[in-house]
């Protein structure tokens, strides 16, 4: 993986994510077994739109099923799956007889099969993206498993069905160090990846990021700016807001610094657009929202929905809650959800408009993936309006 970016002046190597691993190990057993042609490397056509060939080695080959193994490469900013090898086994099976029930399924061919083996985690609660019982193997992912098998039976005219299994050795004695275990997943790590690549970036070198992009806009004669956290705030600014994404910036977890940062340069409108799952954080006034940092969003909740009129029954409900989106639902059963955004944004505003000083004003857009637009602070609408948009 010869994949650089500059960072803070430094020029850093990148990694590949665990999906993209399994996508090349899969691809590789794929070949062997349809073509009987034996890979050291594999080429990846990454989400990104970055190809990456990856080293791939063999582990199983008979008539039946073919398996090889990637060692996960993270480039210079190693994460706790460094060097873990992610094995992937492709096996000819008869359609729905061997496979098991828990299997994901691929829409473009309904003879491809997919699941998690020793290592990789299987999900155990309501609310995450997958089903109980299925394997933590994100949607991403498993897009990109699923095509680069399908296409290598296209040109092998293969029409049989296949299971496709992807473990992890180290994956289980690896979760104990990631957040799986509190996300109700057991048994090992996911896998991951929303653009296939590993872009490495310390916290000081993020931060740096993000003042310059600022100080950049500054020097353009801008006096507003659209803040993000991340990917997902920029898709729905983009897709449900209909704003031009030019001149916003993502700011990550620092949400504080990039305020800051705002001020310092000048800034007249701050507009944050995010995940009710991120920002929630900002009514406790927690600044940095990461989760090593501080979580405390189920809290959060619990007291907000007792502020709004919900009865104190319900706080045990709210705790037993893997993630805010399993809240959103509980509350909007118990006809609370909207009482409850109301006392959060009034809160947020009052910690974010605090750190932002009267030299500038600053407002909140909470959305939800289920729910879409959940709610905004008073000043919202106003700054909005100067980007053009409205709800």
């Amino acid at each position: 993986m010869e994949y650089y970016v500059t960072k803070n002046q430094k020029k850093l190597r990148c990694g590949i994510t665990t999906g993209t691993c399994a996508t090349a190990a899969a691809k590789a057993a794929a070949e062997l077994l349809l073509f009987g042609n034996y890979s050291e490397a594999v080429v990846v056509h990454t989400p990104k739109g970055i190809d990456v060939s990856v080293p791939v080695f063999l582990s199983v080959d008979t008539k039946q099923k073919t398996e090889y193994k990637v060692v996960k490469d993270s480039g210079d900013d190693p994460d706790v799956t460094n060097h873990a090898e992610i094995f992937a086994c492709v096996e000819k099976v008869e359609e729905g007889c061997n496979c098991p029930k828990e299997a994901f399924c691929f829409k473009k061919s309904p003879n491809l099969f997919l699941d998690g083996g020793i290592g990789v985690g299987r999900v155990v609660k309501d609310g995450m993206e997958q089903k109980k019982g299925q394997a933590a193997i994100n949607a991403v992912p498993r897009e990109m498993i699923f095509h680069a098998v399908h296409e290598v039976c296209k040109v092998a005219g293969y029409n049989g069905a296949l299971l496709i299994k992807i473990h992890v050795p180290q994956g289980k004695e690896l979760a104990k160090r990631t957040f799986n275990p509190r996300l109700g997943i057991e048994g090992g790590i996911s896998i991951l990846g929303t653009s296939g690549i590993l872009e490495p970036m310390s916290e000081k070198a993020m931060i740096d990021t993000i003042e310059l992009q600022i100080r950049c806009l500054q020097a353009q004669g801008e006096k507003k700016l659209l803040v993000t956290p991340g990917n997902y705030g920029q898709g729905y600014v983009s897709s449900f807001l209909h704003l031009d994404l030019d001149k916003s910036i993502k700011c990550s977890n620092y949400i504080g610094e990039t305020l800051d940062f705002a001020v310092a340069c000048g800034m007249q409108d701050f507009l944050l657009v995010g995940n009710i799952g991120k920002l929630v954080k900002l009514a406790a006034g927690i600044m940095n929202t990461h989760s090593r940092v501080a979580d405390g969003r189920r809290e959060i909740l619990a007291v907000h929905t007792v502020l709004s009129g919900g009865d104190a029954n319900l706080v045990p409900e709210i705790m037993k809650c893997i993630n805010t989106e399993e809240i959103l639902q509980l509350l909007d059963r118990n006809r609370l959800q909207q009482q409850v955004i109301k006392s959060l944004c009034e809160k947020i505003e009052e910690h974010i408009c605090y750190r932002a000083g009267d030299k500038m004003e600053a407002g909140v857009i909470l959305f939800s993936e289920k729910f879409g637009f959940l709610g905004k602070t008073k000043k919202a609408d106003g700054i909005l309006k100067l980007f053009g948009g409205s709800i």
